[in-house]
């Protein structure tokens, strides 16, 4: 178990879409001090690679919003989609979702349609050497 595990687990418990919360009741609920880089807002940010707590919320379907870093508070937002409560049997969209590949992995998927009697393997110009070089024979 993780040292912010019991973040994940009290996000997951919850069924509110909005979860306010201060630094100083992440520190109680997660047992020791947030790391001093907290200071910066880039440390709440929603990037999966930026830290271990960010994956933590995020795989628990939130995100950070209304990041407060002098007021040391946060808002915990569920992510469009997300269950309100665990699903044993995650879609393989789902897992898609939470693999640790790069976001950018995926990003134009549905978007281009292949005609079926297009062989994408065959050269679209065979004679285009021909053109750009000269007939060598």
């Amino acid at each position: 178990m993780g040292k912010y595990a019991p973040l994940g687990d009290f996000l997951r418990k919850q069924r509110v879409s909005r979860i306010p919360m201060t630094f100083v009741e992440i520190e109680r609920l997660i047992g020791t001090k947030l790391p001093k880089s907290q200071q910066y807002p880039a440390w709440w940010s929603n990037n999966p690679f930026n830290n271990v707590m960010t994956q933590v919320w995020l795989d628990a379907g939130y995100k950070t919003e209304e990041v407060d870093v002098e007021g040391r508070k946060v808002v915990f937002c569920r992510v469009q989609g997300s269950p309100a409560t665990p699903n044993d049997g995650a879609s393989s969209e789902d897992e898609i979702k939470n693999s640790k590949a790069h976001p950018i992995i995926g990003w134009l998927r549905g978007t281009v349609r292949i005609a079926r009697d297009v062989d994408l393997t065959a050269p679209i110009d065979p004679e285009w050497g021909e053109r750009a070089w000269g007939d060598d024979t």
